[in-house]
């Protein structure tokens, strides 16, 4: 797909060089990106998931952390401080050759960020960005990343005996672009080291993929969210996602706003929209919660739960899989948590939140308890390097 960079292809980026000057109006009018296949994803690197870039080389222009703000980078151009521009982004000085013969930077020269991912997890797209980051953004970039149990500090991560897999090879990147990268490696990871040649500015750093969460603090919990993506919930698929992604609906805490949960375009048709769940694993289920928190004039008016265990063989995405409903139609309140104590304790692998016939739903909590310990390759990833 246009604007992937495949990591370990040969190809040519997908943006290159400086954007132009910024010369007023619209500061992203020639801002340069494209459609991604990993964008529905989650950001691994959500600071709500407890994310942090917790150090960097040189941060001497704008600091380090804005590289993971939630937000998008924001442009005004009469904002100036001590050190110069200000700007939201992570922007380096400009490195200098040892001596006035040699001017220049070293053909390696380098700095870097060290980024803790909020959940660890399987990466499957990076998204560089450099938005306003005209003709100060670094010439190439590169990523790795690690796994390291427990809370590391950045010396820990430093350490030579420290193993780091090459997500992104070093790559040219463009000015005022979101450029983004395919990711092949499917290990789970804790931590990314992003690389920029040989300085420059970041805006946001972007890290789309799948949660797998320590399995023995899992266990320790003993009951909790299945759903969760902290706990490793997926969204598998949705009828609609016009207004917001569902991946919101398993985001931590609360809603703070209408646009901070799933909400689905009006419908004109006597059909209604769903949300289908992968649950952390195979589950005995205990109660679940909808939220419509700050829906208010467009909440639901009923809601559904059904489940389904594909550890039986039964394919999820099959139109005619026989799920279970455990929930039946409920009415639903405006900007109201509903509790439902689940009878019959149901076992299940997924879980289909129906909402009738449209509208928002802010968060979906499924409670319960892990039935098997993970097996094979899952069992691999999530024990492999622990948290």
């Amino acid at each position: 797909m246009t604007g992937i960079r495949p990591s370990g292809s040969p190809s040519d980026p997908p943006f290159t060089g400086n954007a132009d000057p910024y010369t007023g109006g619209d500061p992203y009018a020639d801002y340069r990106s494209a459609p991604v296949p990993f964008g529905h994803l989650p950001d691994l690197a959500d600071r709500d998931l407890g994310a942090a870039v917790v150090a960097a080389s040189d941060e001497f222009f704008a600091e380090r952390e804005n590289l993971i703000v939630p937000a998008a980078p924001r442009f005004d151009p009469h904002a100036f401080g001590h050190k110069g521009k200000v700007m939201d982004g992570w922007e380096t000085r400009r490195r200098r050759g040892t001596a006035a013969a040699a001017p220049h930077p070293g053909p390696d020269d380098h700095d870097w960020a060290l980024i803790r991912l909020g959940v660890p997890g399987r990466v499957h797209g990076l998204v560089v960005d450099t938005a306003h980051f005209r003709g100060n953004h670094p010439e190439a970039v590169s990523v790795e990343a690690t796994t390291l149990p427990g809370t590391p500090a950045p010396g820990d991560l430093l350490a030579e005996d420290v193993k780091w897999t090459v997500l992104v090879p070093r790559t040219p990147v463009g000015g005022h672009a979101a450029n983004a990268f395919a990711v092949h490696a499917r290990e789970r990871f804790t931590h990314l080291r992003l690389r920029q040649y040989p300085d420059g500015g970041v805006a946001r750093l972007r890290v789309h993929g799948e949660a797998v969460p320590d399995p023995a603090w899992l266990a320790a919990l003993g009951v909790f969210d299945l759903a969760a993506l902290e706990n490793g919930g997926h969204v598998e698929d949705a009828s609609d996602r016009f207004y917001s992604s569902p991946f919101n609906s398993i985001r931590p805490g609360r809603s703070r706003e209408m646009g901070d949960g799933w909400e689905t375009r009006r419908r004109r048709d006597t059909g209604h929209d769903w949300v289908r769940y992968r649950l952390t694993g195979r589950a005995l289920l205990r109660a679940a919660e909808i939220d419509t928190g700050c829906y208010k004039g467009n909440s639901p008016g009923w809601a559904a739960l059904s489940v389904l265990d594909a550890g039986t063989g039964a394919d999820p995405a099959d139109p005619g899989a026989a799920w279970t409903e455990v929930l039946p139609r409920t009415r639903l309140q405006p900007d109201t948590v509903h509790r439902f104590p689940l009878s019959g304790r149901p076992v299940a692998t997924h879980v289909r939140l129906d909402v009738l016939p449209d509208g928002g739903v802010a968060r979906l909590r499924v409670h319960g308890s892990l039935t098997d310990p993970p097996a094979g390759e899952d069992a691999r990833l999530l024990t492999e390097g622990g948290s």
